[in-house]
C-alpha cells in the first residue's frame, strides 16, 4: 500500500503508440486514487479544431491563432474523463485514423506545444495525478516524482491499435503495422520534444504483460520509494 502520509505524487507514463499507456494509466490512477490525464487527447483536440477550420499542420501562424482562440478543458464525469473543446464534448471524435495522423503532425509544431505545455503544467499542480503522453517525463514534468516509459514490440502494439479501431475505420493489420512504424520514426526523429525515455524513467516492456501486470510492477516501484 502507498503510505497515507506521503504527499501526493506526480506520475508520468510515456511511450510509443499502442504500448498500452491509456489502459495502464487509468488503472494506476484508480489504484492510487489519483487523477488521470490523457495528454494525447489534448493534441487530438487541437488536431480536430485544425481540421474543422482547415488549418494546415505546417501553418505555424494559423495554428497559433487557432490555439489563442480555442478553449480546451478536461472534465471528470460519470462516464470518465471527457475532453471539452470550445464548450462541446468531442471525446468520442478523437480516435479516428484521420485525427490520429493530424495530431501526430500538429504535435511537432511549436505553437501547439507551447499552448498545451501551459495547460498541462496547470493540470499537474499539487500532484496526485498520472499523466500519460510522449514527453511528460522529459519536457513537461522533468521534476516528476515517478517516471515510467512503457514500450512493447511493434507487432504487438499494432495488433492492439488495430483492435481498438472501429470496424468501419479498420484497415488491414499490415497497414497498421506500417503506420505504427512511421509514427515511431516521426515521434523519435522530430527536433522538438522527441519521444525518448527520461534518464531516470523506469522502463517496462509490456509485450508479454497484461495491463494489470504492468500496473503491479509500477505499484511495486512506487511502494519501494523512500
Amino acid at each position: 500500500m502507498i503510505p497515507q502520509t506521503r504527499p501526493p505524487l506526480l506520475v508520468t507514463i510515456d511511450g510509443p503508440a499502442g504500448a498500452g499507456k491509456t489502459t495502464v494509466s487509468r488503472l494506476l490512477a484508480q489504484r492510487l486514487g489519483y487523477r488521470y490525464v490523457d495528454t494525447g487527447a489534448l493534441y487530438r483536440a487541437v488536431a480536430l479544431a485544425a481540421m474543422a477550420q482547415s488549418v494546415p499542420p505546417d501553418d505555424d501562424e494559423g495554428l497559433e491563432r487557432l490555439c489563442r482562440r480555442s478553449r480546451v478543458e478536461m472534465t471528470a464525469t460519470a462516464r470518465g474523463l471527457r475532453l471539452i473543446l470550445d464548450g462541446a464534448d468531442v471525446t468520442d471524435r478523437l480516435r479516428s485514423r484521420e485525427v490520429t495522423r493530424m495530431a501526430s503532425a500538429v504535435s511537432a509544431r511549436l505553437p501547439v506545444r507551447r499552448f498545451l505545455l501551459t495547460l498541462q503544467r496547470a493540470l499537474g499542480r499539487g500532484g496526485g495525478a498520472v499523466f500519460e503522453g510522449r514527453d511528460m517525463g522529459t519536457v513537461v514534468f522533468p521534476e516528476a516524482d515517478v517516471k515510467f516509459f512503457l514500450d512493447a514490440a511493434v507487432e504487438e502494439r499494432a495488433r492492439r491499435r488495430h483492435a481498438e479501431l472501429a470496424e468501419a475505420d479498420r484497415p488491414p493489420l499490415a497497414t497498421v503495422v506500417e503506420e505504427i512504424r512511421r509514427r515511431d520514426h516521426d515521434d523519435s526523429a522530430r527536433q522538438l520534444a522527441p519521444l525518448k525515455p527520461a534518464p531516470d524513467a523506469v522502463r517496462i516492456d509490456a509485450t508479454d504483460l497484461s495491463p494489470r501486470e504492468v500496473v503491479e510492477r509500477m505499484l511495486a516501484h512506487i511502494e519501494a520509494l523512500p
